[in-house]
């Protein structure tokens, strides 16, 4: 079974802002950014495809382990493989709640991949399809844009952009330059909003 059918299949029924679909678009953003800078494209490929084997919900006491638990599948997934721990690492280290600095360029370019889909469009719709799923309001009605208060995305959709969408660091210039456009989106549909909340 190819890996492609593999993820499709153990990813199927999943909520779409961890589904096959921002899989691909993972997979697709992290080959484009290894070929520009000169990764191992075989091992970005490959951990972009696995990266979300294992992914507890965002309000899981132990969500901020998923990255650990995702490697450790990779493993017996690819076992034999000799990029297996290559892949195994890259998916361990990716995450932004684990707060790792990639040691590999592998691993930076798995982060930048996977930190670009959460930017953009495909980033304010994954922020409210997991709002959504979490059951949470989209804005604080008494502070919607943090103006007063720091930001709580635990409580309140809108206060992901403030805790994480808008800080996000890329590590390579390929992702630096591909995130530029998707940082000024988000700032236009803030800005949108705001309007529109008045």
């Amino acid at each position: 079974m190819s890996l492609h059918a593999l993820v499709r299949e153990r990813l199927s029924g999943r909520p779409p802002a961890h589904d096959y679909l921002h899989v691909c678009r993972v997979e697709r953003l992290a080959r484009q950014i290894a070929l520009a800078e000169g990764a191992r494209v075989e091992v970005v490929v490959a951990a972009a495809l696995l990266h979300e084997l294992v992914n507890l919900p965002k309000g899981h006491p132990e969500s901020h382990r998923s990255g650990d638990l995702c490697a450790e599948e990779v493993l017996r997934v690819l076992a034999g493989d000799p990029l297996a721990d290559a892949v195994a690492l890259c998916v361990r280290d990716h995450a932004f709640s684990k707060g790792a600095r990639p040691r590999t360029l592998e691993v930076a370019v798995l982060q930048d991949a996977d930190r670009l889909d959460a930017l953009g469009a495909i980033g304010v719709a994954r922020c409210f399809a997991t709002t959504t799923e979490m059951m949470r309001p989209f804005y604080a009605e008494d502070d919607p844009f943090c103006d007063r208060r720091a930001p709580d995305d635990k409580q309140w959709g809108l206060d992901h952009f403030y805790r994480k969408l808008l800080t996000l660091e890329m590590n390579t210039a390929t992702g630096r330059a591909l995130a530029e456009d998707r940082r000024a989106f988000l700032r236009t549909f803030l800005a949108q909003l705001a309007r529109e909340l008045q």
